[in-house]
């Protein structure tokens, strides 16, 4: 009987000693998937005057998707103030297309940069979708299913776009004024965070490429997807 107990209470201790093992590994894996989802949030600056682009921190898309890397690179930036949200976004790119220069056109087929973003909470994202000439395309939605178009009148004025040629690509400066936001969002202040993602594509070009910030999980080419949005975060003033 007692050597029964042994082996008994024996593989009791074993069986304890594996379920603590488990439960520390599960621990650490959870804590390692927070700490990756965390990391690939991005700060806007919060700025007060002439912005210094030079010390606003950048994101990269890295996530070449759907063709083979042809070699374009893209990049952002974000910063605001009490009044805006202010866009710096530029490409690496060599053999550029931009045959559209009115806004809403479907720049998308030329050498385009997109910022998609809604504030956390929302079920509503913008897309703002811009070309080397400067031709803007806005619009709202919860998908590519249910988006309306957001037509302003002279809208490189309102959104203050400027367009330039770069010795290897091209880049983009826009503003985006909280009041144009809180059109659509009551309220809407810069503070929390926003839910968003930024692509380099570009349809008709010479070689057609997709990249993204975030990546995204589809089989075929597919940017109105908010569920794969990351993180961007408004520094505290």
């Amino acid at each position: 009987m007692k050597n029964t107990n042994r082996k008994f209470t024996g593989k009791i201790a074993a069986f304890l000693a594996a379920v603590m093992a488990m439960t520390t590994l599960a621990s650490i894996c959870a804590s390692a998937e927070t700490q990756t989802a965390d990391s690939g949030a991005y700060t806007i600056t919060a700025v007060d005057g002439d912005i210094d682009w030079s010390s606003i921190p950048e994101l990269t898309l890295d996530n070449i998707l759907w063709k083979p890397d042809c070699g374009v690179r893209a990049s952002g930036q974000f910063c605001c103030d009490d009044n805006a949200l202010y866009v710096h976004l530029r490409a690496v790119e060599q053999d550029i297309r931009a045959e559209y220069t009115e806004p809403m056109s479907p720049v998308y087929q030329d050498s385009c940069l997109e910022f998609f973003f809604m504030p956390e909470g929302g079920d509503r994202y913008f897309n703002f979708e811009i070309n080397p000439n400067g031709a803007l395309y806005t619009g709202i939605g919860s998908s590519i299913y249910d988006h309306t178009p957001i037509y302003i009148d002279d809208v490189k004025t309102y959104f203050d776009i400027r367009s330039d040629r770069t010795s290897d690509g091209w880049e983009v400066f826009y503003t985006i004024p909280k009041e144009f936001i809180a059109e659509y969002y009551e309220g809407f202040e810069f503070s929390g965070g926003l839910r968003a993602n930024i692509y380099k594509c570009g349809d008709k070009t010479a070689q057609a490429h997709y990249l993204t910030w975030q990546p995204i999980d589809t089989k075929s080419p597919a940017f109105h997807k908010p569920e794969f949005f990351g993180k961007m975060m408004f520094e505290n003033r």
